[in-house]
């Protein structure tokens, strides 16, 4: 037996070292084609724009590094020769990005860039690309991001400030040592790169692991269960759960990794962690998950553990209601399977949509407005951030089993002709020929168009006030009537959702002006 085959990749042994049969290899085959017809995979030109816009950002970086030095009072020269450099994470690190995916970037600075300045200096010099398009800061989010559109492409742009006085252009973020007297934001901005990595090397074979990681973020997506935000899964938690299948079946295809990933999450002992290495606890003074230790880490109902020191726990927001969620899917997807491996399926039903809207008789409306783009970028964002805490009083409820939160918002622009449609709007209620979801060809001028077409006049046209809302839903499953009982049933909603809206308008930069919520039960 050669000695990749005996190789352990995990914290166990594999479970098989076995390859997979000929008719699954077929089913992998099948699967490829099934991916690529599906848009799953970016075009070569797609792939060199990116490349192109990266080198841009690069750039920029280095002239903000500089810029930053210049004001410090360094001489030119040496700001210049400061660096600066782009890294990526997530899943274009990954090699599993598709057509319209966005760029996880990170900002690597020197010690003289403090990080104020990404969000100050940096901010306004993007303000000023012209290529540069929906910017905004979320400098109070777990990572400190700023996110926008260069050239067209969405980037999540991050930032982190190394002890070092010059950022070379073949700077390896490997090296614990870089971690040495930085504070905890730039050390989980710099993880995202430092994972992705570690993730790669701990994987038996890189590109049945890509396949595999494509195939379950795709099913994730289309059972709406991918949004760590929302209290599910994020990408880099997804992406974990894959490669330790890799690594309990080294030898096998992309189909037969799959197969095994369902039944095996599905039966998974939670909470005990999913590790793809044992954590290392480091000789630098960081926190390192451990449940042995920490009541927090303990708390965690579906842990994930990355890779790369420090080791942190990729699924704190997970809640009772959506573990419940995903263990259902993982058996819908593990029965699917049974049936794909057999013959008597396809793959194209492990991919159906979620049924969520047909799935409850009982949802939450949370209604966000706004009236700018902008501000209902930050007031949104700032509300599906802050979800999970509602759901976290739902589940408390008496006789609610479950509160289901989809995992995405709907955007939609309202043009208004009068303040009584701007108030239906705050709750719920819109006229469907003057209400657009925002998607690609989402412009002012295409909406207009579209509306002149109803009949309206010119005037009443450019009368019109505007208003942004997105819009989420929580679906509830009440306990069912026992045996006996009689008389209505009432749902005491009110206090969480007034918690809700309490703690969301708390917000520093809620404007009670120009900003609303609402919360409604809707009954199917």
């Amino acid at each position: 037996m050669s000695q990749g085959a005996t190789r352990q990749w995990g914290v166990t042994a594999p479970i098989s070292l076995a390859a997979s049969p000929a008719h699954e290899l077929e089913l992998d085959v099948e699967l490829l084609s099934i991916l690529q017809d599906l848009g799953l995979y970016e075009n070569e030109h797609d792939a060199q724009k990116r490349v192109i816009v990266l080198q841009k950002l690069d750039k920029i970086v280095k002239d903000f590094v500089s810029l930053v030095g210049k004001l410090k009072g360094i001489p030119e020269s040496l700001a210049r020769e400061a660096g600066g450099k782009i890294f990526t994470f997530g899943s274009y690190r990954l090699g599993v990005h598709g057509a319209g995916s966005d760029i996880d970037a990170l900002c690597v600075v020197p010690k003289h860039v403090e990080r104020d300045h990404f969000f100050t200096i940096m901010y306004d010099m993007l303000k000023e690309q012209p290529d540069v398009t929906e910017l905004t800061a979320v400098t109070d989010a777990y990572v400190p991001v700023i996110k926008m559109h260069l050239c067209g492409i969405p980037i999540d742009f991050v930032c982190a400030r190394l002890e070092l006085t010059r950022i070379p252009d073949d700077l390896d973020l490997s090296d614990d040592n870089l971690l040495r007297h930085l504070d905890e934001r730039c050390v989980r901005s710099l993880n995202g790169t430092r994972v992705a990595d570690e993730i790669l090397r701990l994987v038996p074979n890189v590109s049945v692991f890509r396949t595999a990681l494509r195939t379950i973020k795709f099913w994730a997506k289309r059972r709406a269960i991918y949004s760590n935000v929302m209290g599910f899964l994020g990408g880099i938690a997804w992406t974990l759960l894959v490669a330790r299948i890799c690594q309990f079946y080294p030898n096998v295809c992309a189909a037969t990794i799959v197969s095994h990933f369902f039944r095996i999450m599905y039966q998974w002992k939670w909470p005990h962690p999913v590790l793809l290495k044992p954590t290392e606890s480091g000789t630098l003074e960081f926190r390192v998950w451990d449940s042995t230790i920490y009541p927090a880490d303990r708390s965690h109902r579906m842990p994930i553990i990355t890779p790369a020191y420090p080791s942190m726990c990729a699924t704190h927001n997970v809640t009772d209601s959506t573990r419940v969620i995903m263990r259902k899917e993982f058996k819908r997807g593990a029965d699917t399977m049974d049936k794909i491996m057999v013959g008597s399926g396809v793959w194209l039903d492990l991919f159906d949509k979620s049924d969520f809207f047909h799935a409850y008789k009982h949802y939450l409306q949370v209604i966000v407005c706004s009236q700018s783009p902008e501000s209902q970028l930050e007031w949104s964002g700032l509300v599906e951030s802050r979800l999970r805490q509602l759901l976290l009083k739902l589940e408390r409820v008496e006789m609610l089993e479950l509160a289901h939160l989809y995992a995405q918002g709907f955007d939609r622009v309202h043009y208004c002709l009068d303040e009584q449609e701007k108030d239906n709007v705050r709750n719920g209620i819109y006229v469907s020929e003057r209400t657009f979801l925002i998607g690609e060809r989402s412009t002012d001028r295409y909406h207009k168009q579209q509306i002149k077409t109803t009949g309206c006049s010119e005037d009443q046209l450019a009368a019109m006030g505007v208003v942004y809302s997105t819009t989420f839903y929580i679906g509830l499953y009440v306990e069912p009537k026992t045996d006996g009982s009689s008389g209505p049933r009432k749902l005491d909603l009110v206090w969480p959702t007034q918690y809700f809206i309490h703690l969301v308008k708390s917000w520093s930069k809620f404007d009670e002006a120009s900003m609303d919520i609402a919360v409604k039960n809707l009954r199917r």
